[in-house]
């Protein structure tokens, strides 16, 4: 494919993901706030088919004043051809909102992960399915959640890329900790920055759409996260 004419579908799948963004997010919330988001992501491949991924967040709210969030995930995948593979894996989550009680989570996830497009120029797009189980010490039941990560990459020099993603989340039933339907949309839009072979760093900015039963939340976020590739 061109240059130019790869440059043209990043550009219009880009516009597509941003105007799909101003779609999802209801025209009126209450509430906003600045957060700052980091992450770590180590995957290990200990084979051509099998790979381990680790990653930690540190999720700071608030106006970035103190960390709401840490977030520790692993997983084991299976790659079943170039362009798909599927994992499983466990999650802790510790939440501490002001006001409400802090809650530990522990949370067990399934997923899919497709590569829908790939062109000799080095455009990718990315879809990932991950069911989650949610388990809270401080709550009954199990709260079954649904997320769908679809995820554009456009080169835009010949190191950086351009990366946004688009990722609803829909809640599969009521309990004490979830309401049931479309709970989070999140939507991203950040640079590339290759540190070192197998290694790269992703700023941007994430805007978050957090559904409430009182007034909702819109979050807006500095993000940005370390990919280590083993």
């Amino acid at each position: 494919m061109p240059t130019s004419l790869l440059l043209r579908t990043g550009r219009r799948a880009m516009l597509g993901l941003a105007l799909l963004a101003g779609l999802a997010v209801p025209a009126q919330a209450s509430e906003e706030d600045f957060n700052l988001w980091l992450g770590q992501f180590a995957t290990i491949n200990t084979s051509d088919k099998v790979y381990v991924r680790l990653e930690a967040q540190e999720r700071f709210t608030n106006d970035a004043d103190r960390l709401g969030q840490l977030l520790l995930r692993s997983l084991v995948g299976y790659r079943l051809n170039d362009n798909v593979n599927i994992g499983a894996g466990y999650a802790y989550i510790f939440t501490d909102p002001v006001g409400p009680v802090e809650l530990n989570e522990h949370r067990l996830y399934q997923e899919l992960n497709v590569r829908l497009l790939r062109t000799a120029g080095g455009l990718t797009l990315d879809s990932r399915t991950r069911l989650e189980q949610r388990f809270f010490e401080e709550r009954d039941g199990t709260a079954w959640r649904v997320r769908q990560f679809v995820q554009l990459r456009a080169p835009i020099t010949k190191h950086n890329r351009l990366v946004a993603f688009s990722e609803p989340f829909i809640d599969l039933n009521q309990t004490s900790v979830q309401r049931g339907g479309l709970s989070i949309w999140r939507n991203f839009a950040g640079i590339s920055v290759p540190l070192t072979k197998g290694v790269e760093i992703v700023p941007g900015y994430l805007n978050q759409y957090v559904v409430r039963d009182g007034p909702d939340r819109i979050d807006h976020t500095a993000n940005i996260n370390l990919f280590m590739n083993f």
